[in-house]
């Protein structure tokens, strides 16, 4: 099998796996004339955005879809009957350079299925990365998908190369991995999280020291397959919190179930919708960045789900309009990032603001607040929402984004 077909089978094989962002690690170049690449932003293959907006390039593929493995879900479980191929470690790393020196790419995104072993995989996936950083002193970004029942040993020599180190939780309940990929550990997934934050703790500690040993400085992230089991978002985003929690981890990932050929019947044989898998990483957000807990997000008087209609912050503020109006020019940081249509970087332009000014509703305007949203919600100098306007049952059909005909792809 010539390179050009291994690349379309495995590049395609990899297009599964959603955590494959760039963003958090150490900046390099090659500027000075040593070594090739750097982690700057560039354009190429598989387009992902970092949290700073930056659209971002990797080389996105498996050393190979073989696999021992039989997880249901899964287009190269051992039992789907699809093209196989395999990538030696010298193509993948011939393939990371040509693709860079055109200029395609700015990293490599490098997975594998579980072939011979867990000892034997990883060790596969970790040759490539040492042999781009030390035999050809490449400086961009490299991702490498751990395998949970590898040796320590091993999980340790790939953050050393590695930038970010990943391990797929898969589903959000122990159960459900039983079910759909019962050669798996849920036990094995965590302990491996452990160690790996272990690791990146003491990495931390020892940032000062140059004698330090390197270890995967943009952290470790994992991912989530939505709607493949029965499991609500309180569910999903009760786990994605004791990860970041228990692990602290970079990211969590969901990514919406795709049917796939010769599908198990205990898989659903539709997939959910795609803006499930929005609303979900909108959550993920209010979590990291806004102050909410897992258990507020969702209405727990519901069925654990969150509403495609509206977003989740939305949402929130409309169970609980007894906490508004806000006004925003004494309101705290926490109760203003709150206020739906407000985000992190306008609550901080609107405290360093109202410390020079009293702001009234032409400042929202100049800070690119969708005000339609947010005026319902607070009280400005020369703004008070109508009194009957947050107690009315019209006000969420007000926000709610008006329905749009779909046309024809042509």
């Amino acid at each position: 099998m010539n390179l050009q077909r291994k690349l379309a089978i495995l590049a395609d094989a990899a297009k599964y796996d959603a955590s494959c962002a760039s963003s958090g690690t150490a900046t390099r170049d090659s500027r000075d004339g040593k070594g090739l690449g750097s982690t700057d932003s560039g354009m190429g293959i598989c387009h992902s955005y970092a949290p700073d907006g930056r659209c971002i390039s990797l080389l996105k593929i498996l050393l190979t879809n073989a696999c021992n493995y039989d997880c249901l879900y899964c287009i190269n479980r051992a039992s789907s009957n699809v093209p196989r191929a395999r990538f030696t470690v010298e193509e993948a790393v011939q393939l990371t350079l040509d693709f860079y020196r055109r200029n395609y790419i700015e990293g490599l995104f490098l997975s594998s299925g579980i072939i011979r072993s867990p000892d034997y995989t990883m060790e596969q996936v970790v040759r490539v990365a040492k042999c781009l950083r030390e035999d050809h002193h490449f400086r961009g970004y490299i991702h490498l998908k751990t395998i949970p029942e590898a040796d320590d040993a091993l999980i340790a020599e790939a953050g050393r190369y590695a930038d970010r180190l990943s391990i797929n939780i898969e589903v959000p309940t122990e159960t459900s991995l039983k079910t759909l990929a019962p050669e798996k550990d849920v036990r094995a997934i965590r302990r491996t999280m452990g160690r790996l934050r272990l690791r990146l703790d003491e990495a931390q500690e020892s940032a000062g020291d140059n004698r330090a040993p390197r270890f995967a400085p943009a952290g470790q992230s994992t991912q989530m397959i939505v709607g493949a089991d029965a499991a609500s978002d309180q569910t999903i985003l009760q786990t994605s919190a004791n990860l970041y929690g228990s692990y602290r981890l970079k990211r969590v990932y969901y990514s919406a179930f795709s049917p796939i050929p010769d599908a198990s019947r205990n898989l659903p044989p539709r997939a959910p919708p795609l803006l499930r898998e929005h609303r979900l990483y909108q959550a993920d957000w209010l979590m990291r960045f806004y102050g909410f807990d897992a258990g507020e997000i969702t209405d727990p008087r519901g069925d654990g789900m969150l509403p495609l209609d509206i977003d989740p912050k939305l949402a929130w503020a409309l169970r609980h309009r007894e906490r508004f109006p806000l006004d925003v020019n004494k309101a705290s940081r926490e109760d203003l990032l709150r206020v739906p249509g407000f985000g992190v970087r306008t609550v901080d332009r609107i405290l360093a603001a109202r410390r020079v000014t009293h702001l009234r509703a032409a400042d929202l305007a100049r800070l690119h607040v969708p005000r339609a949203k947010a005026l319902p919600f607070i009280v400005l100098a020369d703004h008070r929402p109508a009194p009957m306007l947050l107690d009315s049952n019209r006000l969420a059909a007000l926000l709610r984004p008006p329905a749009r005909q779909l046309g024809f792809e042509f």
